[in-house]
């Protein structure tokens, strides 16, 4: 006999797992459209000390930001959902690498261990969405860049030539 509370709970801790790989996306690709559409409408985002507002404000200085950054890397690594009926909880362990201005007029790489302190809840439409994000840092370095190979950003991506599905379009979660 199929216990379809475990099966629900399956299927709802894979859609979240897919928020979040979204929210990656989003971010590394400057898909700001898709970065909206991640977070509940009362949404709140605490990074740090770099933002702690509304998510949709976040969405803005995130948007403001993008040009000054010709590459930005998010890298899931662990993470832990429990879900409970229309709500859910998650800390997702990720490595995120920037490069940024530097004061010197260079540029700087900006790696940083963090951790996601996520709250989820499923919306009216049955997608689920940040409804408050606390980013933690557990590790940050930052040293001048010399490298190279800063490609994969914006619309321009190769991913958004290659992968038909819809799941990888512009601005899009797949249904």
């Amino acid at each position: 006999m199929m216990d379809t509370g475990a099966l629900q709970t399956l299927i709802d801790k894979e859609a979240i797992r897919e928020l979040v790989l979204l929210y990656s996306r989003a971010i590394d690709r400057q898909d700001v459209a898709l970065l909206r559409d991640l977070y509940t409408a009362d949404a709140t985002d605490t990074h740090g000390d770099s933002f702690d507002g509304p998510a949709s404000a976040y969405c803005d200085f995130i948007e403001k930001s993008l040009p000054y950054m010709p590459y930005s890397g998010h890298h899931v690594c662990n993470h832990l959902v429990s879900v409970e009926g229309d709500t859910a909880n998650g800390e997702v362990y990720a490595l995120a690498y920037h490069v940024i201005p530097g004061s010197d007029g260079g540029r700087q790489e900006d790696f940083m261990a963090v951790r996601y302190i996520d709250n989820y809840r499923r919306c009216e439409d049955g997608r689920w969405r940040f409804s408050k994000r606390v980013v933690t840092y557990d590790l940050k370095i930052r040293r001048p860049f010399d490298g190279g190979g800063l490609l994969g950003q914006g619309a321009a991506d190769p991913s958004y030539a290659e992968l038909d599905q819809r799941l990888f379009a512009r601005g899009a979660r797949a249904t």
